[in-house]
C-alpha cells in the first residue's frame, strides 16, 4: 500500500497547494504512518504543518484537548474521540484540516467489545468532520498500513467534495 499512499498523497498535495491550505495529523495506533505517507510527497512542506502522535490517552487529553470523561465513558477507540482528535489537531497545529486515527492495531489489547483491528479514522475541519470505522484484523502491520491508506483515501475524497471559499 506504500505505492498507493504516495499516489494519494500527491493528489492531496496538488489540492492543498493550489488552495494554500494546511494539514496536520493526530495519530494513535498508526504511530505516524499517515504523516510519513504525506511527507513522502515532494512539496509537502508547503501545506503539512506536523503531527501529534498521541499513543496514550494523556497526550490525547493534554495536547489535543480530548475530554477525559469521553475516554473514560467510551474508551479512546470510538468515533467521538477520532472526531475530537481532528478538532484538537486543527487547533493545536493551527491547520485548516486534520486527519486522525485511533484504534487497536494488535496483536493484543482487544476486548470482546472492541476487538483487535477496530480503528476509527476521521478527517476534516474544526466544524466539519467525517469518519470511517475499520474492523478487519489482518495482523498488526497490515492493520496499520490499511488504516493509513484508508485515512488518506478518506481525506482525498473529503477534499474533492469540500467547498473551498474562493
Amino acid at each position: 500500500m506504500e505505492f498507493e499512499n504516495k499516489i494519494i498523497s500527491k493528489e492531496i498535495n496538488v489540492l492543498l497547494y493550489e488552495k494554500g491550505m494546511t494539514l496536520g495529523t493526530a495519530e494513535s495506533c498508526t504511530g505516524g504512518r499517515i504523516a510519513e505517507s504525506i511527507v513522502a510527497s515532494p512539496g509537502s512542506s508547503n501545506y503539512f504543518k506536523g503531527s501529534i502522535v498521541s499513543y496514550v490517552d494523556e497526550i490525547k487529553e493534554r495536547l489535543l484537548g480530548v475530554d477525559p470523561k469521553l475516554i473514560e465513558e467510551k474508551t479512546a477507540v470510538c468515533e467521538e474521540v477520532a472526531i475530537a482528535m481532528v478538532k484538537g489537531a486543527c487547533k493545536t497545529l493551527n491547520t485548516d484540516f486534520a486527519i486522525s486515527a485511533t484504534g487497536i492495531a494488535g496483536p493484543g489489547g482487544g476486548t470482546p467489545e472492541i476487538p483487535v483491528g477496530t480503528i476509527w479514522l476521521a478527517c476534516g475541519t474544526r466544524d466539519n468532520v467525517v469518519t470511517m470505522k475499520l474492523t478487519e484484523d489482518e495482523g498488526r502491520d497490515m492493520n496499520i498500513s490499511s488504516a493509513a491508506f484508508n485515512a488518506l483515501q478518506l481525506f482525498l475524497n473529503y477534499l474533492k467534495e469540500y467547498t473551498f471559499d474562493e
